[in-house]
């Protein structure tokens, strides 16, 4: 009798562990399926704000900004000067 009492006892015990462990496990999954998502959106966001950027960056509206906002122009070639550097070039 006191023998089906112990393996009573470790048979809950064993349920409670299966029944704990299942729901930890569904719990891990939802959130992994949570960051999958974010990972998801977060990549859509970066290709649009690469879209945008590349976007803001062309050379023809740098060069409209500079001429008409900022009354920029470009130098007359007798005004150019090249400086080189000291680096591992020719």
């Amino acid at each position: 009798m006191r023998l089906n009492l112990v393996l009573f006892a470790i048979l809950v015990f064993c349920a409670l562990g299966v029944v704990t462990s299942q729901h930890r496990a569904r719990k891990l999954f939802v959130e992994l399926q949570k960051d999958k998502e974010e990972a998801r959106r977060l990549d859509v966001e970066w290709g649009q704000l690469q879209l945008e950027q590349s976007t803001w960056a062309t050379p023809a509206r740098v060069e409209k900004i500079a001429g008409g906002d900022l009354h920029m122009k470009v130098p007359a070639p007798n005004r150019i000067q090249i400086v080189f550097t000291g680096g591992g070039g020719k």
